[in-house]
């Protein structure tokens, strides 16, 4: 499968500022999306691209933190580099704890932005990989079924069989073939293994 190359997304609505830094990162190899306002980017379709989002704190209508939130409430995965003239050390630090990748201060030196870019593309491929390993362990699991999903919820909390049996209402033999079949639809070996798979999806927090 063709790895799709990454687009930079830069919201700012100073009409210079996008065409110089359009420039610079087209001249480094990324695909660049440019956006006048914050509305803008929230009517586009994001592609499924890889990318970050490089945005201006202090825009007409809507600031580049309400966009960030806005973009969260959404389930937005991009991160995010705010990259401005108008911030502090309090916005940033506010920015960061939102979830931003990092507030650089305009202008920043060609070296620093592509750094933080870097990272944050990095940081996407990371959150993708791990999103896309929880998306395969929770299809593994939506194959069992109900009473597969009972054993599982009580095997991966200690019970033994002769309990689980008991709770169930049913007999030890049962158990031990629903358990095989959670074994081999989970694609696990081990009570570990299976213990792994209900803590990455959550199942245990309760």
């Amino acid at each position: 499968m063709t790895k799709l190359p990454p687009v930079i997304h830069v919201v700012d609505d100073d009409a210079a500022f996008r065409t110089m830094i359009a420039r610079l990162l087209r001249a480094s190899g990324y695909q660049i999306a440019l956006y006048e306002s914050a509305h803008r980017l929230l009517e586009a379709p994001l592609r499924a691209n890889p990318g970050c989002i490089l945005l201006d704190v202090r825009m007409p209508e809507m600031s580049g933190p309400e966009l960030q939130a806005r973009l969260a409430e959404r389930g937005n995965r991009l991160p995010i580099v705010f990259l401005t003239g108008h911030g502090d050390v309090a916005m940033g630090v506010q920015a960061i704890k939102a979830g931003a990748e990092d507030f650089l201060q305009k202008p920043a030196t060609k070296n620093t932005l592509l750094e933080a870019i870097e990272r944050a593309l990095a940081r996407y491929d990371a959150e993708r990989e791990q999103g896309d390993r929880l998306d395969k362990l929770r299809a593994l699991v939506s194959t069992l079924t109900r009473r597969e999903g009972e054993v599982f919820a009580l095997i991966v909390r200690g019970k033994i069989n002769k309990q689980i049996a008991y709770e169930l209402g049913t007999t030890e033999r049962t158990i031990k073939a629903h358990r095989r079949a959670v074994m081999e639809k989970l694609e696990v070996e081990s009570l570990a293994e299976a213990v792994s798979i209900a803590e990455r999806l959550g199942m245990l927090a309760s």
